[in-house]
Formats: C-alpha cells, sequence, structure tokens
C-alpha cells in the first residue's frame, strides 16, 4: 500500500484543441487512460452550459472507480464571462469553476485553502496561430488537499495565478499553509510557473522534470509536483502524456514510499 501512482491534469473544461468542442465520453475516455490512484484536476466544471451542465468531478470519479472526491469552486459563474463572482462554496445550484481531488484511497481528511486574486486586468498569451494576446482579470484560486488513511499522506491540489507576482505569493501562502498538514506532503497542479521556479520558492523536490504546454508541442513546464517529506529511500518515476483533451499534457507520477526502519 505504500505505492502510488498520482496524476495533474489541467481539464481545459474538458475541451479538445482540434475542435474546441466538449464531448462527455471523450472527457470520460481519456481519464480510463490515466489509471492513477490520486488525480488533480484543474479548470473543472459543475453545471456549466457549455459542459452541457454535468459535474466534471463526479464524472471523472466514476470513470477511475474512485473511492473519495472533492470538487472546490474558485468561481461562481462562467470565468471570461460577465456576471462570475468569487465562490464562497455555496452555490451549488448555478455553473461553478475551480479544481477537485479524486481519489481511489481512502481519505482521512478534507482540507481547503481559498487565496485571493491579483487586482486588474492583465495580459494572457494564447498559443494560437497567430498567437493572440487577451486581456483578462484575474480570478481567486483555490487549494484543495486529501489526507490519506493509507499510506498517511498528504496530496493537494491547486491551479495557481497567470500573473507572475501573484502566482509566486499564492505558493509562498500555499507552503506556509502547509505546514500545518501531515507530511510527508505531494503538490500537484497547474503552477503556471516555469521549470525550476515551483522548487527555488518552496525548497521542495520536483518529482517530474519535463515541458507539458501547450500540449502539442510543450516549451513549457506549468504542470508540477513537488514533494516534501518522502522517507528515506522513497522512489518516484514522473512522466507527461499527451491526452485527446486539453492544451496541457497530463503529468502522472509513480511515487513508492519506502517506510523509515524501527530503531534499534
Amino acid at each position: 500500500m505504500n505505492r502510488l501512482r498520482l496524476g495533474s491534469f489541467n481539464l481545459f473544461s474538458g475541451r479538445s484543441t482540434a475542435d474546441g468542442t466538449i464531448v462527455t465520453d471523450r472527457l470520460t475516455e481519456a481519464i480510463e487512460q490515466l489509471d492513477v490512484d490520486v488525480l488533480a484536476v484543474q479548470e473543472v466544471e459543475r453545471n456549466q452550459p457549455r459542459s452541457h451542465g454535468i459535474d466534471q468531478t463526479a464524472l471523472i470519479a466514476k470513470a477511475l472507480a474512485a473511492h473519495d472526491h472533492r470538487f472546490v469552486a474558485a468561481v461562481d459563474g462562467t470565468p471570461g464571462e460577465p456576471g462570475w463572482t468569487p465562490s464562497t462554496g455555496s452555490g451549488e445550484d448555478g455553473p461553478q469553476f475551480g479544481v477537485a481531488l479524486i481519489s481511489r484511497r481512502p481519505v482521512l481528511e478534507w482540507h481547503v485553502l481559498r487565496m485571493r486574486p491579483a487586482r486588474g486586468r492583465f495580459p494572457l498569451l494564447i498559443p494560437s496561430r497567430p498567437p493572440q494576446v487577451l486581456w483578462l482579470s484575474d480570478e481567486p484560486r483555490v487549494a484543495v488537499a486529501a489526507v490519506l488513511t493509507e499510506p498517511r499522506i498528504t496530496i493537494v491540489c491547486t491551479h495557481l495565478s497567470f500573473v507572475p507576482t501573484s502566482s509566486v505569493r499564492q505558493l509562498r501562502t500555499l507552503r506556509h499553509w502547509l505546514a500545518g498538514l501531515p507530511g510527508p506532503q505531494v503538490l500537484l497542479g497547474d503552477l503556471n510557473l516555469p521549470g525550476a521556479a515551483g522548487r527555488r520558492l518552496t525548497g521542495w523536490s520536483p518529482l517530474i522534470s519535463s515541458p507539458t504546454f501547450p500540449a502539442a508541442a510543450p516549451r513549457l513546464q506549468l504542470d508540477h509536483a513537488l514533494a516534501t517529506g518522502l522517507p528515506p529511500g522513497s522512489r518516484s518515476t514522473g512522466r507527461v502524456r499527451l491526452m485527446p483533451i486539453s492544451d496541457h499534457r497530463a503529468v502522472l507520477v509513480d511515487l513508492d514510499l519506502i517506510p523509515e526502519a524501527p530503531e534499534l
């Protein structure tokens, strides 16, 4: 039970970059390919008309035959469209957008952190042909942590701001928050920070080093798996996978937790 397969996937709401549509069966088939014990997903939707009003977290949990799952909304409404508001976690009947953790292993505790957005409008480069620049308001960000029963480990999912100064601040806030949760810990998600920036800011160990964005021909690693407090001798193997949906590649990590030898 000390071996875990972890995954992180920016879902892009389930859209295909080939045709821009969200097809429920295609989303299900994509998730089934991952076959992970714990999956962190970002840009996941619930009750959104564009994704046919489904609860994507529940759909993913069913596809993985998961034991437990938790969706945490960052936004009530539809991001990028007028009228969205920061979520307080109470708008379950309306459209929502956020992150989720799905686990095949039993979860002992759930924890949620909410982080404020940067103020103003900021440029976001879209890697289309030709490239486009959109000026967008930043959104609030959230993190959800699951403390697993066996093995006892805390797995965290987040999606940080695309505004560099804000994502740095949020990662530091997240690190401070996690200091109060059980270790060891693995942080999964789209940090919107390239390469080794996450390691330098946290001091945590990267479990994968490979570009993930844009999916078709990745140049940047925005999607990460960072660990702290792993038992001595623990081993990990990380890789990325091109999926039939999303503009990000999925991150997969096989983690073998070696328990510490008892004192003699």
